[in-house]
């Protein structure tokens, strides 16, 4: 089935997961594979699955977090920007942001 016939959506049979980048204006501070990811949007948390619809959105203030497929999470400070959902993949591009823990 081609891109078109799936109006943009990966084939659940061949993307279990999905590909996340985690991006400020100084760095590239993530870019990998998750299960799932919580996003602090300006309206809300936003919980995001493989073969999530296409969207886009504002980011909020709050904590980004990323979970790998063995359990374990890797954690953001975010503020500003946005996050965009597309083909199994999550771009968060914020104005400000920081890995929690290092």
């Amino acid at each position: 089935m081609s891109e078109e016939q799936t109006h943009g959506r990966t084939d659940a049979r061949t993307h279990s997961g999905l590909r996340v980048d985690v991006v400020s204006p100084e760095a590239i501070l993530y870019q990998g594979g998750a299960t799932s990811v919580i996003v602090p949007a300006y309206d809300g948390l936003l919980g995001i699955l493989p073969r999530h619809a296409p969207m886009l959105a504002l980011l909020g203030r709050g904590v980004l977090t990323v979970r790998g497929a063995e359990g374990g999470e890797r954690r953001f400070t975010v503020g500003g920007g946005f996050v965009q959902v597309l083909s199994n993949t999550v771009r968060v591009v914020a104005e400000e942001a920081a890995i929690v823990g290092s």
